[in-house]
Formats: structure tokens, sequence, C-alpha cells
């Protein structure tokens, strides 16, 4: 259940968000980022994903997620989990006041590099695949971003390079 802007905005400043990381990789070892539209992290490079919603399991929130953000819908048994993630921003969709909790749940999915994803563009303007050394080393990833790279799985031969 989505919620109307003043009880949302209620919600972000009082409470921490769960929300659902996408951290989807392909065989050639590169890592989709979209541009974000939105605040919080607005104009940085960021992994898909976005918030679970009241009663929704994990399974539905994975699938939804999936299918809103990546244009396919998976299973969440088809993907690693990489474990829990606190992010704090100083702004939130609203601005720059109140400032933004997210509780995440990191989720690895290989893809062949050959998948065809239909990449929506309303939370991200442009998305690429980058390489685990551009991400490390570009200041326009977000720091959220680069802290799943440690604990990349490894996967059918690829290397954390």
């Amino acid at each position: 259940m989505f919620l109307d802007q003043a009880t949302f905005r209620t919600v972000v400043a009082a409470i921490p968000l769960i929300s659902i990381d996408l951290i989807v990789q392909n065989t050639e070892g590169k890592i989709l980022l979209g541009q974000r539209l939105n605040r919080p992290a607005q104009g940085f490079w960021f992994v898909p994903g976005g918030r679970i919603l009241k009663n929704e399991t994990l399974d539905l929130a994975f699938e939804r997620l999936t299918r809103v953000e990546l244009g396919n819908c998976f299973l969440r048994n088809e993907a690693t989990f990489m474990g829990v993630y606190e992010h704090l921003y100083a702004d939130s969709v609203f601005g720059a006041s109140p400032d933004t909790h997210y509780v995440v749940l990191a989720y690895h999915l290989l893809l062949p590099t050959d998948a065809q994803l239909r990449l929506p563009h309303t939370q991200h303007e442009h998305f690429r695949w980058s390489s685990l050394e551009e991400i490390r080393s570009s200041e326009e990833v977000h720091e959220n971003t680069r802290a799943y790279l440690p604990v990349l799985p490894q996967a059918d031969g690829l290397s954390k390079r």
C-alpha cells in the first residue's frame, strides 16, 4: 500500500524505511547502475531497488521491485542474500528535511550478459553496466552502492575485480 504525501512525510521523519537493493551483475562481472532522479542520493549512480510496502511479503516485494526496477520479474530464490545495511541521508524525497533512514536488505542477482531488461526511467534517468573498478573509483557512484563490493558473491568464475 502506497501512502499519501503527508502521511509518508510523517513516516520518513519518524521511523526507518525498509527496502531491498538489487545488486544486478552480469556474467562479465559488471554491475547495473542507474543515475538517481530523486532525493535522496539524487544525481548519484546507484543500484536499483525500493521500499517494501506494508503487508507485502519479502517474496512479493522482490517480485514487484524487479518488475518495476528491471522490467522483468525475478523470484527472491533466484538471488543471493548479501546482508542488512543502513543507509542514512541528510535529505529525503521531500527536500532538505526530513532526513531519511533506510534499513536495506541487499540481494545479488546474477544475469547472463545478454539478458534483456526493460529498464524504466521513473527513478533513474540513465542506466549503465559498470566494472567493479569503475564503481570503486568513481565519486559519482554513491558510497552506499560501493559498500556492496566487498561482499559480492563469487559466481561462475567471476572474481572480485
